[in-house]
């Protein structure tokens, strides 16, 4: 096992390379002034110049990229153009917020998938099937900012139960445990478990319908093994292949969560990848997706270990 982890860490290596260079190049290819945030409509040639020189935009490319990637390697990803903070404060709050509702969205969807999943499984092909399966199809076809703003004219709006904006009372950006910040997490996190949700269901469903199927089920309730046992054994031949579904859903939810977090205005790295866009905020663009690529990269790593540990069959090479 400890092998195998080291030569996944090195196969990283050139990984987290590439998606520097894809982040980077990628930012620069977009239009527009990265100075338009900062400077006057009215601003001279020498004041632009001036500006360029102090973020470092009048460099050749390869060697901003140098002076980025060796900045970050300190931890420093740079200054926000548009607020003057540094951009790794700015990320750093930004994921803890973000990584919070995805996690709690993650958990809601693995939960239930898992549930429909399974009894969908095990009644293959009745009723119950087809009723799981339909809600696990219109869980992943319903277009969650579009589910968002519904269920915020539904709670928010006409029951007023929980509040429709913010990840704390006042607009507050601190998260803190207690029911007055925990009631701004749920409609987000429902809203964003929709969708993996489904795509958990459908997995796990045809997971369990297939190992049912298998020859050695036949074999353990011949051998007058109860229903429960029989379950125990189809969870831990459907775990690893679930659990690597999960950490896929939780990859895709802390970089695509940026049309949920602006209908709720919540602070996390999609409301400010969106300020960063409309600003042309190049650092903190740049800080906010190298930090979203890097964490999906460490994510998968966990999830393989695991997998591995869990199911000692799977063989790496």
């Amino acid at each position: 096992m400890l092998s195998y982890v080291l030569r996944r860490l090195i196969y990283m290596i050139p990984i987290v390379v590439g998606v520097s260079l894809v982040c980077f190049v990628l930012v620069h290819l977009a239009p527009g002034d990265p100075l338009v945030s900062v400077l006057p409509p009215d601003a001279s040639e020498a004041l632009k110049a001036q500006m360029m020189a102090t973020y470092g935009f009048d460099r050749p490319y390869w060697h901003q990229f140098g002076l980025w990637v060796g900045r970050a390697l300190q931890g420093d990803l740079g200054t926000s153009i548009a607020t003057s903070r540094p951009v790794a404060s700015e990320v750093l709050r930004a994921v803890s917020n973000t990584l919070l509702l995805a996690a709690v969205a993650t958990a809601i969807g693995f939960a239930f998938g898992c549930l429909f999943g399974f009894v969908a499984g095990y009644f293959h092909d009745s009723w119950i099937d087809k009723a799981a399966s339909a809600l696990a199809v219109v869980g992943v076809s319903v277009p969650h900012y579009w589910l968002g703003m519904v269920l915020v004219i539904v709670f928010s709006v006409e029951l007023n139960l929980l509040p429709p904006t913010g990840a704390g009372p006042d607009g507050s950006g601190d998260w803190a445990w207690n029911w007055a910040h925990m009631r701004h997490l749920i409609l987000p996190a429902v809203t964003m478990s929709v969708i993996p949700m489904g795509i958990i269901a459908r997995t796990v469903r045809a997971l369990v319908a297939d190992i049912l199927g298998q020859e050695f089920v036949g074999a353990l309730r011949a051998k007058g093994l109860g229903d429960r046992g029989v379950f125990r054994h189809v969870v831990k031949n459907a775990a690893p292949t679930a659990l690597a579904v999960m950490g896929l859903q939780l990859g895709y939810l802390l970089g695509g969560s940026i049309l949920i977090e602006t209908v709720f205005s919540w602070p996390g790295t999609g409301f400010l990848l969106n300020a960063a866009i409309f600003q042309r905020d190049l650092p903190l663009l740049q800080g906010t997706i190298l930090v979203l690529a890097l964490f999906f990269v460490f994510l998968n790593l966990a999830v393989d270990v695991l997998q591995t540990g869990l199911d000692p069959r799977i063989q790496r090479g």
